[in-house]
Order: structure tokens, then sequence, then C-alpha cells
């Protein structure tokens, strides 16, 4: 009862007194542009337009020129007219995240999404938030337990990583994500839900995710019909509740699906601001803001706990050369490729093993492990070289011993890569290793 009232009190404080307030002076391509606030006005700070007999309309200022502040508002400004009063809310662009969030579901400005009432915590932090100095941040920590046999021997996830998953529509992306909420080691869980759909929101909530992913779960969402500038902010929100954990020494699993979403919301907001598209329809600035996103999430300072990272990305058709998916290859510590024909074919997660890297090997496994590996992927690698010929009944018996290793292993390491019960990271090795005896004892 007493946390309840500090709450209360605290949103009590957190209301401004005075507020500048503007007019509308100009509306142009869906941007509003306004006067008399440009000694107060800031990029990204919120604005309240108050319509003539029609409920207020929320909007950020993206652009500020010599005479006007420009606001992309939250909807179409229908109803907006010239002198319309505008006021600034300076400070909104913060959140206050506190332990209470754990198990609910929460908008971008720290709403309640799930019906119930929410406290925010006792600090506000930015929504753009700078990482932690790059020269004070430890190192990648230990190996992780995911409950899925390929990540936790070819694609190791260690404390502190950031992946990628890259995959195209139905191939099973919402299921894996799911599996690593409920199952990774974590002590909480931050899910962003960026531009998804408002039917599927409830379902990954209570079927996907279930009680037992709740549990130690911050749900942030923004649902596809929101305005480009919630969908974007989602996506900071669930970085800055992260934060809040990681700040309290807490080792956090963040999953944001997706960055793709994240740019295309990103875009939106840029080309209304005046800034021309130039990476195949993506603005310049998407790349620094993609990177400047990722870079918050990784291991913290001495005193913090650590942000392991898992972003999702839409390749369509996949094209892993595509602006988002080239942009993140490039500054993650690793990624996850699903292969629409592995899926097709009934094995999960369709995770496409030669595709696929993570930059925590050789260093996340013993010398015997890795040796492990790469006898492994040697024989996955030849396999997949002769596959035409094998399936098409061409290959000869004999003909190179290694491909005939690996025939006769195929079967074996492609059930074990769609193994989702594995009890510790120890029982999936020594699995591997069966495997690979077997092999080896048969070729003789």
């Amino acid at each position: 009862m007493k946390t309840e009232i500090e709450g209360v009190a605290r949103g009590i404080m957190a209301i401004p007194k005075s507020r500048p307030v503007g007019r509308v002076s100009m509306i142009r391509a869906g941007a509003v542009h306004l006067s008399g606030l440009l000694q107060h006005a800031r990029l990204g700070d919120r604005i309240t337009l108050h319509r003539r007999g029609a409920p207020a309309l929320d909007g950020e200022i993206v652009q500020i020129t010599e005479t006007d502040a420009i606001v992309l508002p939250e909807t179409a400004p229908v109803g907006v007219a010239i002198g319309d009063r505008a006021a600034l809310a300076q400070g909104a662009s913060r959140l206050a995240p506190s332990t209470a969030w754990i198990g609910r579901i929460v908008d971008p400005s720290g709403r309640p999404l799930d019906g119930k009432p929410l406290m925010k915590g006792a600090v506000s932090q930015p929504l753009r938030a700078t990482p932690p100095p790059a020269a004070r941040r430890r190192g990648l920590g230990s190996r992780i337990d995911t409950g899925l046999a390929v990540t936790n021997t070819f694609l190791p996830i260690v404390t502190g990583q950031r992946v990628g998953l890259f995959a195209g529509s139905g191939v099973g992306k919402s299921r894996l994500l799911a599996h690593l909420a409920r199952h990774m080691e974590a002590d909480v869980v931050v899910v962003a839900m960026i531009g998804e759909r408002g039917r599927e929101l409830g379902q990954f909530v209570r079927d996907t995710l279930g009680p037992e992913g709740m549990a130690r779960s911050v749900v942030v969402a923004a649902t596809s019909d929101e305005s480009a500038l919630t969908r974007r902010r989602c996506a900071w929100a669930a970085m800055t509740v992260a934060e809040f954990f990681r700040d309290a020494g807490q080792n956090v699993l963040l999953l944001a699906d997706s960055v793709t979403r994240f740019a295309e919301a990103h875009r939106e907001i840029a080309v209304a601001a005046g800034e021309a598209p130039a990476l195949r329809g993506y603005p310049p600035s998407t790349s620094h803001e993609i990177m400047t996103l990722c870079e918050r999430a990784g291991p913290g300072q001495s005193d913090m706990g650590n942000i392991t990272a898992v972003f999702s990305v839409l390749v369509a058709g996949s094209d892993m050369d595509e602006p988002v998916a080239d942009i993140l290859r490039g500054v993650l510590d690793g990624h996850l490729v699903l292969d629409r024909e592995i899926a097709e074919r009934g094995r999960y997660p369709a995770i496409n093993l030669l595709r696929s890297v993570s930059r925590s090997l050789p260093e996340a496994a013993s010398a015997a492990e890795n040796v492990l590996l790469s006898e492994a992927r040697h024989l996955l690698g030849a396999y997949e070289q002769s596959q035409l010929m094998i399936k098409a009944g061409l290959y000869v018996d004999g003909s190179d011993p290694v491909v005939d290793q690996a025939i006769r292993i195929w079967s074996d390491l492609d059930a074990f890569l769609a193994r989702s019960d594995d009890t510790s990271v120890q029982a999936s090795f020594d699995r591997l290793n069966l495997i690979l005896r077997r092999a080896r004892a048969t070729s003789r």
C-alpha cells in the first residue's frame, strides 16, 4: 500500500506546473508548423495539439527551422486549424520503469495495456540514453543455456552478446523468440513488439509466451496501427526498461521484434522531417539509428549487469544484402539465419547452420568442443555441396569418403539441430559427440 501511495505521489509531482504554448502557423504534407515555441522547443519533445471541437492530438517535434517548430502528429492532423493552441510537454521523452513492471504489458510511454493500474518508478530515464563508456565495459561473459541444441553447441550465445535473428515471414521467428524467453537463462526478459499485428500481441503473450514466460518478462508493445512515432519509440522504451534492470545488477535478455519495423518507422519520420531517401529507400540516418540502438545492449560496467540481446530482422526473399540486414550484420556479435526451405520440410528451429555464425566462438567452447563443432560443420558442408547429386541419385557410394560419412550422419545431425529439450549445454555436447562417434565407427 505504501509503495502504491508513493507511486501516486510521484505521478502528481511529475505533472508540470506550467507548459509553454505556441500556435499552429502552417499545415503541410501531414506535418504541423508551430510558432512561438522556438525558445523552448527541442528535437524529440512531445507536443499536444488542441483541436477546436475535437479531442487533443499528440505529436513530436521532428524539425526546427529559423521560424517554426515542425511537429509530426501521432495520427493524421484532421481537424487541426491555423491558430490552434499547441502545448509543449517537456520531459515526456523519458520513462520511469520499476520492478513492478515484470509480468506486465506496457506501451512505449509506460502506460499499461493489460487493463491493470501501473505505478511509475522512482527515477525517470531518457528514452535515448547513451551506452556505457566503451573502455569501461566488461568483455562477453559465459555461455548461456538456451534449451536448444543448435544454440548450445554450434551457435552459442554468451552473456552480453548481441545476436541478429534473420528470417522471412512464417518461418518460425516468433516461436523461436518465445522459446528463448521461456528457457534462456536470465534474471529478467524484456520483449519489444514493434509494429506487431494487434491480434498477435494477445496470442503471443497468452499462448506463445505463456504464464511461464510472462512471470519474468516485461512486454513493450506498439501495434502496426500505431503511428511511426510510437513504433520507433517502442524499441527505445524496451531498451530503457532493459537498462533499468541492467543498472540494478541483473542479467537481462532483450528480444526485439523487429528492427526492420523500427527502421521503417524511422524512415517515415525522417522523410517527413525533410531527409531524402538514399539507401534503397532508407534515409542515411537509418544506419546511425540502428547502430545507436544496438550499442546500448551488451555488457555493462563492473558494477552493472548485462543486456544479452536478440534483434530480429525481416528479410524478404532471404535477401541478406538489403540495407537493414546488412547494417545489423556489421554491428552484431553473430547472426542466426532461418531458412524457408528448412521450415517447409518441418524442421524447427529452421536455422541454416552453414549461413549462421556466432562470434563468441572459439572462446565460448573448450578445445575438445571446438574439435567436435569443426568436424560436424565439415561433414554438413560436404553434404550440402553434393546435395543435388545425392538427391538426384547421381552420387556413387565410395566416390568420396567424406561425402560417404556425411550421408550416413546427415539425418542424425539434422535431427540434433531440431532438439529443443536439452537439459544443459553439456548434455547437448554429449549428444553431438555420440553422433560423431557412431559415424566414425560405421566408416571403418
